[in-house]
C-alpha cells in the first residue's frame, strides 16, 4: 500500500506527510498448480450449510464467543470503533531509542514531507539535536498501532510496535558461569568483531531458488546447495578453545 497520506500531530503543529513501507518482500513467488494438468488452483468461498458459492458482498465478520456461536459485525459498526483522528500520527512523548527493546519493532515506513515541508524539516532537526525518538499512536488500514518516529540521515523513519501482550519472552533464572569459559567466549566474540554492512548480506535461499528457476527453464536438473559440515563438540571449554584456534 504505497503513498499513504497522513500527518504528524505534534502538540498544535500539524505536519502533512506521505508514508511508504520501507521493506519489500524479496521471496520468489510460487503459484499452486494441479499436479495432473499444471493449471492454477482457484480458491472458492463456499458455505457448507447453504451448499453454495458465496459472493464477497454476502460475507460479514463474526466473532466466535463460544464453540459455533458467533456475534456479527457490519463494516459500519466496526468503523464506529475506530479512534479519533485515525489518519493522524499523534505524538505522545519523546524517549531515548535505547529504552525500547528491538523485540517490539514490527514494520517500518519511510515518512516524507508532503507540500513545502518547512514544519517537517524543523521536526527532523529537533529530533536530530535532542537525540530522542517520538512515541506516537496511529491507525494504518484497520489496525491501531503505537509507533516511534526517529531521524535517519535526512528524513523520518516510523516503526510500528508490537503491544506488550504480543511479545512472549521466557525469563530464565540467572545461571552462574565459569570465568575461564567466559573469558574464552569474550575473546572469541572480539575475534569476530566487525561492522554491520547490510549490502553484503544476501538471501542465500532465494538466490538458490532463482538459480534453480533458470536451470529448470533451460532443462537442467536442480543442484543441491553446498553445505559445510561441522563436527559438534559437547565439551564447552574444548569447543571454545578449538574455535579460537580456528580463527
Amino acid at each position: 500500500m504505497p503513498n499513504i497520506h497522513s500527518s504528524i500531530n505534534f502538540a498544535l503543529v500539524n505536519i502533512p506527510v506521505i508514508m511508504n513501507p520501507v521493506i519489500k518482500n524479496n521471496d520468489n513467488s510460487f503459484n499452486q498448480l494441479h499436479s495432473k494438468c499444471n493449471h492454477r488452483i482457484k480458491y472458492i468461498k463456499y458455505c457448507p450449510k447453504c451448499k453454495k458459492q458465496i459472493k464477497e458482498n454476502e460475507i460479514i465478520k463474526g466473532f466466535e464467543y463460544e464453540p459455533d456461536k458467533y456475534i456479527t459485525f457490519k463494516k459500519e459498526e466496526l468503523d464506529k470503533l475506530k479512534p479519533e483522528n485515525e489518519k493522524e500520527i499523534e505524538i505522545i512523548s519523546f524517549v531515548p531509542l535505547k529504552d525500547i527493546d528491538p523485540v517490539y519493532f514490527e514494520r517500518t515506513y519511510d515518512i516524507d514531507a508532503e507540500g513545502k515541508g518547512k514544519a517537517y524539516y524543523l521536526f527532523c532537526e529537533a529530533l536530530k539535536r535532542t537525540k530522542l525518538v517520538a512515541l506516537a499512536k496511529t491507525v494504518i488500514g484497520n489496525k491501531f498501532y503505537y509507533c516511534i518516529l526517529r531521524f535517519n540521515n535526512q528524513n523520518i523513519i516510523m516503526t510500528t510496535l508490537y503491544f506488550n501482550e504480543e511479545v512472549n519472552i521466557n525469563k530464565d533464572s540467572e545461571v552462574k558461569v565459569n570465568e575461564k569459559e567466559l573469558d574464552l567466549a569474550i575473546e572469541l566474540i572480539n575475534s569476530l568483531k566487525g561492522k554491520f554492512e547490510p549490502e553484503k548480506y544476501h538471501d542465500e535461499y532465494q538466490d538458490n531458488i532463482k538459480n534453480a528457476i533458470e536451470d529448470k527453464i533451460q532443462g537442467k536438473s536442480v543442484k543441491k546447495a553446498k553445505k559445510s559440515s561441522k563436527k559438534q563438540i559437547d565439551d564447552l571449554m574444548e569447543a571454545l578453545e578449538k574455535s579460537l584456534k580456528k580463527k
